[in-house]
């Protein structure tokens, strides 16, 4: 096979198998939700493609992760070229590696303290409101927003579940923006902007652009919601993105190993761009590009095409 794409939700890249099958590419899918691999007979094609996501563990799929970690380890050892890599998915999987790559770059990001224990990550912070999050993150999954440091207790006392996956966890600098522009979502594609959009959540920190997670019309399927917002989430093409977030976005694309990803920023009051995701699994939303006048996953395969 010319191509082997890894993942653990087949729902999610239905667009890309119909865009791979339509051109006629050879290639193999990988599912990395009950798998194994032998290092010794790696690897089986000269390129792979990561499409897991950090979100795994909240669809139990908890497992995957570190499979496809280790996976592409071995597989770039073996001479194989891995879109997305090792290096990118653990970016991703760190918010506090995210934050530092940020700091090493310039580029303005959220203040933040990874702990494992609430007493003294107290003792450590005083930027209040806060979010809280876990160290690996995905979609929003276990994000909450606490006013005062006695929320952080009660909520750890009553959601424990939130230490998953890793028993780390973040408290994060809280930045008020306007409910009615949103954060801005820019995706890229072998280094250069792809699309940028706005999202206007409505209160839900889920904002996952999948059409399978949050379609145009009617409900989602989406496991990971805390909290339902008071309208669905709105995605809205945004061709005015300003050319040093672009520039932002391409130079934590390049640091950061990522080949295919999306990075996020919000539009503080006072005016700064705050970069604080990087996303390495990157769900295409069709509407958005189609408004660009091209289809994503077209231009994915484009994209593959010229590596093989």
């Amino acid at each position: 096979m010319d191509l082997i794409v890894l993942h653990e939700h087949p729902e999610w890249q239905k667009p890309l198998f119909a865009a791979l099958d339509a051109r006629g590419i050879n290639y193999g899918v990988f599912d990395l939700k009950w798998a194994c691999f032998d290092p010794d007979a790696l690897p089986k094609a000269p390129l792979y493609f990561n499409q897991a996501s950090p979100s795994a563990y909240v669809r139990g799929n908890t497992r995957a992760v570190p499979l496809c970690l280790s996976l592409m380890r071995t597989l770039e050892m073996g001479g194989a070229r891995v879109l997305n890599g090792s290096q990118a998915f653990a970016l991703e999987l760190s918010k506090s590696a995210q934050g530092a790559l940020m700091k090493q770059l310039g580029i303005d990001h959220p203040k933040s303290l990874a702990f494992n224990d609430a007493g003294t990550a107290l003792a450590n912070w005083n930027h209040w409101p806060a979010l809280v999050k876990p160290e690996q993150g995905g979609s929003g999954a276990r994000m909450f927003l606490l006013n005062a440091p006695g929320e952080l207790h009660v909520l750890l006392r009553d959601r424990p579940d939130i230490w998953l996956p890793d028993n780390l966890l973040l408290l994060q600098e809280y930045f008020e923006t306007d409910p009615e522009r949103g954060i801005i979502r820019m995706e890229f594609l072998g280094g250069e902007l792809l699309y940028a959009m706005r999202v206007v959540s409505h209160g839900a920190f889920n904002l996952c652009p999948s059409e399978v997670c949050n379609p145009v019309d009617g409900e989602g399927t989406c496991e990971i919601p805390e909290v339902k917002p008071v309208a669905p989430v709105e995605f809205h093409p945004y061709p005015e993105v300003p050319a040093a977030a672009v520039e932002a976005g391409r130079r934590i694309m390049a640091a950061g190993g990522l080949d295919v990803g999306g990075i996020e920023y919000l539009e503080a009051k006072d005016g700064r761009l705050i970069f604080y995701d990087v996303n390495a699994n990157s769900n295409l939303r069709a509407p958005i590009a189609k408004a660009f006048g091209f289809d994503p996953f077209e231009r994915v395969v484009d994209y593959l095409e010229s590596l093989i």
